[in-house]
Parts: structure tokens; sequence; C-alpha cells
């Protein structure tokens, strides 16, 4: 579509082109109709055409008009053109004149928004003068005054049209700019918030394990996971979004559940007929699966969780799955959702256009379900 002045100007070529063929064919018809056997009627009238088909032509092309294309139109069919009827033309009368009169009108219209303001009002005032003569000529004196309001009010109300169209486009072109400058800082804030919940459900919780010394650091499947993270954190470091690699649900899932075992959380699992969903959806689904699994290490007091993956039943394509743990669980009404729950496992799962919801009540454990889409 093009920048907002691109747009004005297209919109004005368009405009005066179309004030142009009008004005031609009200020519053709007068000397057609008027002018059988005079053959300088055609020859003029051809000539406004070539013009005519010379100066739009290239505007369309190049975008906008070129100077040297609208002197020749204003000096050759609106200022010559009408002489060469009165000589060779045979116009004797306003009538087998008027068609070439009124080319004078779009002429100065194209004149007025092509050209520098000293070069328009120098193009301005010869069409006027040679609407002025040229009516003169033929005895037209009456006609005079209408005709030059027509060149001067097509000449005004193209300038009106452009300025305004100009001034348009330039908010345009603002508002554009902000629009983008905000989706460029969303785009970068949410960037940092996926980072942040990527560090909360896989570096910040194996430094919280270890801290709380429920896991022997030396432990092989525990130095493998810091491992792991540590590559992951040179990652993030090096490379976009758009490096990470796309995986399948189950391999997501799988490298999920792995994660968390290494801190000694045994997860039994069960796979069952997983559709195929887009590669960011596989990867939310493993990042809320992480950070549930994280929950019931932290928080269950129990060393063991139950992950199930399936088809949705109700939505061809959709997908299921659960965290379950028999834990002592709680109270809804009275718990306020943590940063984990909130941002890497309801949140996650809404940017991916699914939902997650939370089972539970004292005594009965916990129950996560993440379903898409939802």
């Amino acid at each position: 579509m093009g920048s907002g002045r691109q747009r004005a100007q297209s919109f004005m070529i368009l405009a005066t082109m179309l004030y142009r063929a009008s004005h031609l064919t009200a020519g053709v018809l007068a000397v057609v109709q008027h002018q059988r056997v005079v053959a300088a009627q055609y020859a003029g009238l051809a000539v406004a055409l070539g013009l005519s088909v010379l100066g739009y032509g290239a505007a369309l092309r190049r975008g906008w008009f070129d100077p040297r294309h609208i002197w020749a139109d204003v000096l050759v069919t609106g200022c010559a053109l009408p002489f060469v009827l009165c000589t060779w033309g045979g116009a004797r009368e306003p009538a087998s004149l008027e068609w070439a009169m009124l080319l004078g009108g779009s002429a100065s219209a194209a004149a007025s928004i092509a050209l520098e303001r000293v070069q328009a009002l120098a193009a301005l005032a010869l069409l006027v003068a040679a609407h002025l003569v040229g009516y003169q000529l033929v005895g037209a004196s009456p006609a005079v005054v209408g005709h030059v309001n027509s060149v001067l009010s097509s000449a005004v109300m193209a300038w009106v049209f452009w300025w305004y169209l100009r001034r348009q486009g330039r908010l345009l072109d603002d508002a554009n700019a902000r629009a983008l400058g905000a989706e460029t800082h969303k785009a970068r804030y949410a960037e940092r918030l996926e980072h942040h919940r990527a560090l909360h459900d896989t570096v910040l919780a194996t430094l919280t394990t270890l801290a709380a010394g429920g896991v022997d650091a030396n432990a092989p499947a525990v130095r493998e996971r810091c491992a792991r993270e540590a590559a992951y954190l040179r990652r993030l470091i090096q490379q976009t979004a758009a490096e990470v690699p796309h995986r399948e649900i189950g391999a997501a899932l799988e490298e999920a559940v792995g994660s968390v075992e290494s801190l000694q959380l045994r997860v039994t699992t069960q796979y069952h007929d997983l559709p195929k969903v887009p590669p960011h959806v596989a990867a939310a689904f493993a990042d809320a699966v992480r950070e549930a699994l994280n929950n019931v290490r932290r928080h269950a007091g129990t060393g063991h969780a139950y992950l199930t993956a399936t088809h949705d039943p109700d939505r061809p394509g959709g997908a299921v799955v659960t965290v379950v743990d028999r834990g002592p669980g709680f109270d809804p009404e009275r718990y306020v959702p943590g940063l984990g729950l909130r941002g890497s496992v309801h949140g996650r799962m809404a940017q991916a256009g699914g939902r997650a919801s939370v089972d539970t009540a004292p005594g009965e454990g916990v129950r996560v379900e993440l379903r898409w889409p939802a």
C-alpha cells in the first residue's frame, strides 16, 4: 500500500486523470458531431490525447507527475491549441472552441499540484490569458468569466485536495510509526517475560531445590540437569526466539518430565493418540507441565506425580494434558496463585490459545488440566 504520502499521490493522479478523461470525452463528442470535415480539429484532439497519455502514463509508472510533461500539456493543450483551432481549425464561434477550452481546466488542476508554487502560478496565468484571448477571437466575451472561473476553481480545488491528503498522509505515517514502535516495545517485553518464565521454571527451580538441601548436588542426575540448564542459558544469550528448535508435543513433554525427574520427582506418564499441534503450542504445553511438576515437587509433599496426555475428544485436533498429585491439596478460595502458576501455567497456555484449570481441595491433591485450543 505504501506510505500515506504515496497513497495521496496515487489518489491525486487518479482524480486528475479522470477529470482530464471527462474533458477529452467532451472533445471527442464535439469534434465528431460538429467538425466532421475539419482536419485540424481532429489533429488537435489527437495531440491533446497524446499528451494526456504521455503525462498520466508516466505519472502512473513513476508514482508522480513529471514537471516537463505538465508544462508541455499547459503550453500545448491549454494555451496553443485554442489559437491553432481559431487559425486553421475553422473555430469561428464559441461552440467550436469550447471543448479545447475545457482542457485548460484539467491542465490547471494538474499544474497546481505537480509544479512548484511560482511555476504553478505562472502556468495558471498563461491559461487564464489564453482563455481571455481565445474567447475574444470568437466573439464570446460573456462566456469569458465562467470559463476563467472554471480554470481558477479547478486549480484551487485540486490544490486544496492535495494539501489535505498530504496532511492526512503525514498523520497516517506518524500513527503507523508510533504503532510500529509500540509493537516493537511490546514484542521486546513479551520476549523478556518469556525468558523470565523460562528461567523461573528451570534454573531458578534447580537452584531453589539445591538451596533447600532436598537433593544431593553431586548426584549424576542433578549434575546433568545443571549442565543442561547452563547450556540453556548460553543459548538464551546467543540465539533469538526464531532459532529455538521446533518439537512435537510428545518429545516436548518427555523433555519437561525428564528435567524434573532429575530433581528426584518420580513421574508416571501415559500418552494416548497425541495429535499434531503447532510447534509453539507444543512448547507451551511442555513449559506449563514443567512448572506444574515443579510445584508438585516443591509444595505437594510427595515424590510422585502423574501425567496424562491425549487428544481432546470434544475438539478434533485438540490436546489435553493433566498433571495430578496425591498431596494435601489446598483451599482455592484462600490461595493466591504465585508467579509460576499465573505466568508459567495459565499465562503460557493463554498465549498459545489454550487454557489451564486447577482442581483441588484440602486433602484431595491437585489436578492441573491443560487444554488446547481453549
